[in-house]
Formats: C-alpha cells, structure tokens, sequence
C-alpha cells in the first residue's frame, strides 16, 4: 500500500512526537518520585541518585544496541522495540522490593529510552524535505518538555496519594497510547527501505561492526567531535537542571512551590526556542544555530546565576531555557552527517555517548560545589557549553551522508 507523502510525513512527525514525549515522561518521573522512594525504601541521597546514573549509563550505552536495530530491522521495528521495553520495565519498577533491583531495572530501561531520540531524528530525517527537516525535529524533540510537564501532573495527581509504585506503573502503562499510534499509524522509512533494498547484506550488520565504521574513513572525525560537543553540552544541561533547583531554594530562599513554577516557566520558554530555532536552521543552517544556541546558553547561565531579584529570575529563566535548544538541533544536525545505513547508529552514538557521560555531572558539580560554592560551579557549566560550540565549529556545516548516495526521500518526491 502506498502512502501519500505528506500523509506520511505527518504521520511520522506525530508518532515521533508521542514516542518523545513519553520518554521524557519516564525520565522524569525518576527524578520527581526519587526523594519519596529514598523515604520510603530507607536508602541515603547517594543511592537514590545511583538510580538516576544507572539511567543515563543505559541510555550511553543504547547507541551500541538500538541504533544498530534501526539502521539494520528498520526505524519503525526500533522504535516499538524501544517503547515496550522502557514502558513494560518502568510498570515492572511497582514491583521492585529493593532500590538494587529498581537500579538494575532503570539501566535496561534507558537503552530503550536512549533508543528513542536516535530514531525519531533519522526517521523524520529521511522523511520530510530538506528544507523543513530542521524545524519538524525541533518540534519533535521539543516534545521533552511536553513530557516533563505531563510528569509532574501525574507525580501532582498520584505520588501523594497513591504512592511511588502506582506512578510508576501508570506512567509505564500509559506508553501503550504511542506504541499503538506507531504500529498502526507510522509506515517504515522509505530511504531505509530502499538501501535495504539495495544492500540487503546489511541486515546482519552486527553492533560493534557497526560502530567500528563510525569510526572509519570519513567518519571517525565527525564521530569524535559529536561526541565530544554533546558529552560537554549534556554535562552543562543536566548539572544545571539537576542543581537549579536547590540553588534557587538555598541561595534564594524561594518556596518549593515558587521554585517548581519558576521551572514550569523555563520550561516553556524552552518549548518556544526548540522550534524557532529549528524553523531558523531550516533558512539559516543547522551548523551556525547549534552554535548560536550553545553559545547563548554560556552566556546566559552566568547571568541567570548571579541575578539576585526574584522577579529577573522570573523573567530570565524562560530566556535562559530558550537558549537550550541545541538538544533539538542535535537531531537534524547529526543525523546529516552519516549515510542510511549509519544514520541511527551515528546520531544515537554521539548524542547518547554524551547522555551516558552526562550521567556523572550531578556528582562531580555536588563535589565542586562542596569545595568551590555552587554558583561557581554552575558559572562551570557555561564554559563548558561554550567549548561544545567550540567543536561543533569543527565539524562540517553540511555534509550528505559522508558521500553516500541516497535515493530522495519519498516526502522529496512530490
């Protein structure tokens, strides 16, 4: 059966934005839930925030797997693959008796998790025009602060009064809504479909072979230098976000209540700047927006760190959160630097490499806190947001799949 392309395009465009949103949601239920799971299983804060590091160390590690499902059984097959297996953990997660066995749980969880991002951002790569791929992945990934925001209206509804173990299984029970629109909505893509056509032998591309060519000819500098931006952008963004929040309570003496509204507000200054900036990389180039977004957010936290009245925190949060886009450009940007047959692979690698070695930036910023004061250690993170732009500015401003050529997209051929 045919598909229209524009049909398809929206078709994929919606299903991304679903599976996103709801990864966002398992993500961040984790860390609402993790000082009422500390209560509850008598664990101290270094164990509780083990659980998070397991997380990030299973998204790091997801590119060797899921990636490679993709570029190898399809986009579509990974994604569902990715979906049942973080949703089904996250409801098993009601059952765990121990904080050992909910860690093991959480790590197997994020490679379906970090699965996610790598796919949607090839998927909808290969299938709208070029000219609009910038902005329908920046909306797609913006869906993150779609899926923050419905965590904390199901943690609101259901941590106080059901318990942690009934949020958990809801959250993962409610996965089951994108899983049904991607199997039953959102076709397989036709530039894989047509490689695979072309190559079939690259059904049994196994995992290592597969990062092995990331870092082959032509690849491996842009392999490094992804990893290298994303590893320092991601340790800024999840220190910041991780430690923002006691700092606005300790060095401010705001409320909890005033300081989760202040974090609703930069959340949606951050929805705002996902998709401006993409629709700007779309006229402008992905390249100089990742860019100007990195080195936004240098200058921007510095700022937002050392203002002391709580109405220009209200004010500037939102601007500073719109400045984070880069994780939204990542997608479209990364996934124009490897060919079909490494697309997933490549763009999961250096986008979850970094995810993985953000997982430690919550401690080593508590450790330097503890020695250097946290607005220091904060101001810390804008330098390295500033070294992320550095190596971006290293990688090409536009590439074809390192000289692979590919047939056009079907949302191309019109």
């Amino acid at each position: 059966m045919t598909t229209q392309p524009d049909s398809l395009k929206w078709r994929v465009l919606i299903g991304s934005f679903l599976s996103y949103t709801f990864d966002a949601l398992d993500i961040l239920v984790l860390i609402i839930a993790l000082p009422t799971i500390q209560e509850s299983l008598h664990i101290s804060a270094s164990q509780a925030g083990l659980m998070v590091t397991a997380t990030l160390l299973g998204v790091g590690v997801s590119s060797l797997v899921m990636g490679t499902l993709a570029d190898t059984l399809g986009r579509k097959k990974a994604l569902l693959a990715s979906l049942v297996a973080f949703g089904g953990l996250t409801m098993a997660i009601a059952a765990a008796s121990d904080w050992k066995q909910i860690l093991v749980l959480r790590f197997f969880a994020g490679l379906g998790l970090g699965g996610v991002w790598g796919i949607v951002a090839a998927h909808v790569h290969e299938t709208w025009p070029a000219q609009q791929r910038g902005r329908a992945t920046a909306f797609v990934l913006s869906a993150f602060s779609a899926g923050s925001g419905l965590a904390a209206l199901l943690a609101a509804g259901l941590l106080q009064a059901y318990g942690w173990r009934t949020l958990f299984f809801i959250s993962g029970a409610l996965v089951v809504v994108p899983v049904l629109y991607v199997a039953l909505r959102v076709p397989e893509s036709d530039a894989w479909l047509a490689r695979r056509h072309r190559q079939p032998e690259r059904a049994d591309t196994r995992p290592l072979l597969a990062i092995a060519q990331l870092f082959g000819p032509g690849l491996a500098r842009r392999t490094l230098l992804g990893s290298a931006a994303s590893a320092l952008a991601l340790t800024a963004y999840w220190g910041t976000m991780t430690w923002i929040p006691t700092f606005l309570v300790k060095h401010h003496g705001l409320s909890s209540t005033t300081m989760a509204s202040l974090i609703a507000v930069m959340n949606v200054g951050a929805f705002i700047g996902y998709n401006l900036f993409g629709w700007l990389a779309d006229r402008l180039g992905k390249r100089p927006m990742v860019i100007v977004s990195l080195v936004g957010s240098g200058l921007m936290l510095p700022v937002y760190i050392w203002v002391a009245d709580s109405t220009l925190l209200l004010l500037l949060g939102p601007v500073y959160a719109f400045f984070l886009s880069f994780v939204g450009l990542f997608g479209s940007y990364f996934a124009e630097l490897y060919p079909t047959h490494l697309r997933a692979s490549g763009a999961g690698f250096c986008f979850n490499t970094g995810r993985g070695l953000s997982a430690f930036s919550p401690i080593l910023l508590g450790s330097l806190a503890s020695s250097a004061g946290l607005s220091l250690s904060l101001g810390f993170c804008g330098v390295l947001f500033l070294l992320a732009a550095v190596a971006i500015r290293w990688l090409p401003a536009q590439a074809q799949g390192a000289g692979d050529p590919e047939p056009l997209p079907a949302a191309d051929r019109v």
